[in-house]
């Protein structure tokens, strides 16, 4: 796609905007380092995150807009007319921390392990800044709640139409990642994050004595053999050309008894691929073999499918803009991240012309998103907030503001 020529010129490479937004980031990053410190300290479940924007609101001495029950909403620039939104997400993990720093959750059971802490005080800072900036367009900032479970907080928010009432033009989303170098980011137009959904397989049978195995079914059998076939489902229905996998995160037979056959069995399993259709084929035909494979002992398996947020698709014309400033904003460009994970920003980038960018927080030591040791460095908050930056002022270049 060819961009317009002004992209690589004086609009925004060479200009004092720059400079200017980044002397007032570095004015407010240690406010944001301090926020951050707070919110990993005192993290909210999925649901249960009005505590983490009452702290922004606090921090930040702004009133939010309530939405999508435990989100917020807030505007910077002007009260009307086009704008474009940054993105931070809200919610904690049920992951009990293990990192011993003196920050560390007070929240038991409750862990920031997926950097939406870093997140938070990022978009803090882009706000703060933003505050002292002639903004070529209005800025909305978006703290969403449920990012990791469902009902997705994303699709909420879009079916408020909050956002078309804001005249947001585009949005702007970056997630910390261990896997790229620290302060390196990586964002490539076209697929990022696959479609996802999550499947329920509920086995039952008769009970009985497991010396008498045959006055009773085999529920535990069933099961086994069933999660077992799930990714030969998987390799005889899709293209092997269309990436697709099914794993199993839970699987729970009996009450622990050697001697006793149980009643009922349970699988829940998560679905992602490139696309909802994709996944919703593959539901159906679990259904159908599920179903086959118990009824060929007796048994019953019902099979619930609950379909999640779309595939995420980068804007071609965003992340070009991005590439062009982002050394701007000394920060490097990494190898292409694209994978079967999952990211409600999607519902964004399909109403909207949107970019999720990834931004390095990894070193030798770097623990993985979800582990009770993730703990990015303070120096994150400053590349991720550089990063939406970026996003915000090509967003802005795409509107010709």
């Amino acid at each position: 796609m060819e961009l317009r020529s002004e992209l690589a010129t004086e609009n925004y490479t060479n200009t004092k905007i720059v400079d200017q937004w980044l002397r007032e980031l570095d004015a407010v990053l240690p406010r944001a380092v301090a926020l951050r410190h707070e919110i990993h300290s005192n993290p909210c479940l999925s649901g249960a995150e009005e505590p983490t924007v009452e702290l922004f609101e606090q921090w930040s001495g702004l009133k939010l807009e309530r939405v999508a029950q435990t989100g917020g909403l807030v505007r910077i620039g002007q009260p009307t007319g086009p704008a474009i939104a940054l993105r931070a997400d809200l919610d904690a993990l049920p992951v009990q921390e293990q990192t011993g720093w003196s920050w560390e959750s007070r929240n038991p059971s409750v862990m920031h392990a997926c950097g939406h802490d870093v997140h938070l005080g990022a978009l803090f800072a882009v706000v703060e800044s933003a505050r002292g900036i002639d903004l070529p367009v209005s800025m909305v900032g978006i703290l969403q709640p449920r990012e990791e479970t469902y009902p997705s907080g994303a699709l909420d928010i879009t079916e408020t139409g909050r956002l078309k009432e804001l005249e947001v033009q585009h949005v702007i989303g970056a997630h910390v990642h261990p896997q790229l170098p620290l302060g390196s980011v990586a964002c490539d137009a076209g697929f990022i994050n696959a479609a996802a959904g999550e499947i329920e397989i509920h086995i039952s049978g008769a009970g009985g004595h497991g010396a008498y195995p045959h006055h009773a079914n085999d529920v535990a059998a069933v099961t086994a053999q069933i999660a077992l076939g799930l990714n030969e489902v998987v390799r005889r229905n899709l293209n092997p050309m269309d990436p697709a996998v099914v794993s199993i995160g839970t699987i729970s037979v009996g009450d622990g008894a050697a001697n006793v056959l149980p009643e009922q069995g349970r699988i829940l399993a998560t679905v992602r691929g490139i696309s909802l259709e994709n996944n919703g084929l593959l539901a159906d035909k679990i259904r159908q073999f599920a179903s086959s494979v118990a009824c060929g002992l007796d048994c019953v398996a019902e099979v619930d499918y609950a379909q999640g947020e779309p595939e995420l698709v980068n804007d071609a014309e965003l992340a070009a803009a991005f590439g062009i400033l982002r050394k701007e904003f000394g920060l490097e460009a990494a190898a292409s991240m694209r994978s079967l994970g999952a990211d409600d920003f999607s519902f964004y980038s399909r109403d909207l012309p949107s970019i999720m960018c990834f931004v390095g927080v990894g070193d030798e030591t770097a623990s993985s998103l979800h582990d009770p040791r993730f703990l990015p460095g303070d120096e994150a908050v400053g590349c991720v907030a550089r990063a939406l930056i970026c996003g915000f002022l090509a967003a802005a270049q795409r509107m010709g503001a």
